[in-house]
């Protein structure tokens, strides 16, 4: 396992205000350092693993839909997408926790026709009205047989910064990576009425590996 590149200069900031504040306890209040070193050292594991970055073996296949991220299928529903497809789609949501990798990946493969961040609120990620109000970037994907997919990064309580590699006009590799969401989020992806869904609600996902479904 490796670390991710959105992780270092937090990874790095982190170790070194930890160890600036266990020198300040050393020497000011060594009765508590053993118990500061102690709380500092867990914080700082857990940062480290947040930013880890898995090897991992993607599934790609033509018309395949693969999970966006590691997390939980919160949302299987009919919606009406009204900023980019402006129709109705079935919508799949993967929550995911402050102990999932939170790495994101295009869930299908294509063209990416459309790409823009919204800022909003941080509401908890697993409110439905999370997918409209908080901060977001949505990104617009035609697949070789022209099925339009969007999936939506979407920040939660927790977050404060959504990263997209996505580029308009750029090629969209099935499973391989779309972004980054630091501490805690999910991601939306809106599909046609008659796609085939091979997961149900409260599925655990491995992004780039659960198949979450399939294009007709």
């Amino acid at each position: 396992m490796t670390l991710h590149k959105e992780g270092l200069s937090t990874i790095a900031i982190a170790a070194i205000a930890f160890a600036l504040v266990n020198a300040l306890i050393y020497f000011t209040l060594p009765a508590a350092f053993d118990i500061v070193l102690g709380v500092t050292a867990i914080v700082l594991i857990l940062i480290i693993n947040f930013f880890r970055n898995p090897k991992r073996h993607p599934v790609s296949h033509d018309n395949v839909i693969v999970a966006p991220a590691d997390g939980k299928v919160v949302v299987i529903e009919e919606v009406f997408e009204p900023e980019v497809l402006k129709c109705q789609c079935l919508q799949v949501s993967v929550f995911m926790s402050i102990f999932n990798v939170h790495i994101n990946w295009f869930p299908v493969g294509g063209t990416v026709k459309y790409v823009k961040h919204h800022n909003g609120r941080f509401q908890a990620a697993f409110l439905p009205k999370s997918s409209t109000e908080n901060e977001r970037t949505s990104i617009a994907i035609e697949t070789a047989n022209g099925s339009q997919v969007l999936v939506r990064q979407v920040a939660g309580a927790l977050a404060r910064r959504i990263v997209c590699y996505a580029k308009e006009n750029a090629a969209a590799k099935c499973a391989s990576q779309m972004g980054f969401i630091k501490f805690g989020s999910r991601v939306d992806i809106y599909l046609p009425l008659d796609a085939k869904i091979d997961v149900k609600l409260g599925d655990r996902t491995t992004g780039s590996q659960t198949v979450i479904g399939w294009l007709k």
